[in-house]
């Protein structure tokens, strides 16, 4: 029947997927390894992925869901957003530098009590007063970890604001993304972002003086790398697998990303070496909440359908 995947390309979207997740896992791994300043090294990863989204953009179809040019009210909201973008990224590769990998993602977790309070007063939808209470779980675990551990407090602040931003973005992309089709939203936002924080990077710098600007050598093929699997491929896979299976899957999924970049950390930096036992019980209780949360959004689902 038309309309319905063939297995096999249902088996190979879930690959992609899963390959994206990997690539977002990879986010943190990143933010460690390049030892430039959060705000330097998000300035150069937004420069090179805008730089492969205009290159990419000549081989990808226009679908932009009204004719002619984009109003400049659509262009300016874009570019807030892809400044948002920004600004999570710095907080998150602080969060990440001040602290370890494990901790700018576990604060991550956090969204889903960012989004069920944002999203109501922003979007004028009702209240999910379930998905507070599941994100209580993460907050708790989080902030077991700011009393007891004072190593990384400044590092827990950090994230928090990274995943407060992450939240604000998601939602203004959402907003947006009922005048622009997925992809035009990606580049026009890393475009209009880089531009944003481009005129605010003189401030940046004044405010938080930088070591170093120019990236070495073996950072910029990082930064390239960075730029081209953790960002472009990581949203290309993303929309290969968005074309088999729902977008509600899909976000579901990503319930892991976390997940994945403690794991790789705890392989390739073997953060696990530094965890108390209060992080331990931080992470059992991000894991309960982030399970709770997506069997809740799988029984809603299968409601709808029913």
């Amino acid at each position: 029947m038309a309309g319905i995947p063939h297995p096999g390309e249902t088996g190979k979207a879930f690959c992609y997927l899963h390959l994206s997740i990997l690539f977002a896992g990879f986010t943190g791994i990143f933010g460690r390894l390049i030892n430039l300043s959060s705000g330097v090294m998000t300035w150069w990863r937004m420069l090179f992925t805008a730089a492969l989204l205009l290159i990419a953009g000549r081989f990808v179809r226009r679908s932009r869901k009204e004719s002619g040019e984009t109003p400049w009210r659509t262009t300016l909201g874009i570019s807030g957003a892809g400044l948002l973008l920004a600004l999570h990224w710095i907080f998150f590769f602080g969060s990440i530098k001040m602290s370890n990998v494990s901790v700018g993602v576990a604060c991550f977790a956090m969204i889903g009590f960012f989004s069920a309070i944002l999203e109501p007063l922003l979007l004028k939808r009702r209240f999910q007063w379930l998905e507070l209470l599941f994100s209580l779980l993460a907050i708790a675990g989080i902030l077991m970890v700011f009393t007891v551990d004072i190593r990384f407090r400044t590092g827990i602040l950090l994230g928090m604001g990274s995943t407060l931003l992450a939240s604000l973005y998601t939602i203004a992309s959402k907003f947006l993304a009922r005048s622009c089709s997925a992809w035009e939203i990606l580049q026009d936002e890393m475009i209009g972002g880089f531009l944003a924080f481009t005129v605010l990077l003189p401030v940046y710098l004044v405010v938080f003086p930088a070591a170093r600007f120019l990236p070495t050598a073996v950072e910029t093929v990082e930064l390239l790398v960075f730029a081209a699997v953790c960002t472009v491929g990581l949203y290309w896979f993303q929309i290969r697998a968005l074309n088999a299976i729902s977008a509600f899957t899909v976000n579901l999924s990503y319930n892991l990303e976390p997940v994945y970049s403690i794991l790789l950390a705890m392989v390739i930096f073997r953060e696990h070496r530094e965890f108390s036992a209060a992080f331990c019980l931080c992470l059992i209780l991000l894991v309960l909440s982030v399970t709770l949360q997506s069997i809740r959004q799988f029984r809603s689902a299968q409601g709808r359908k029913s």
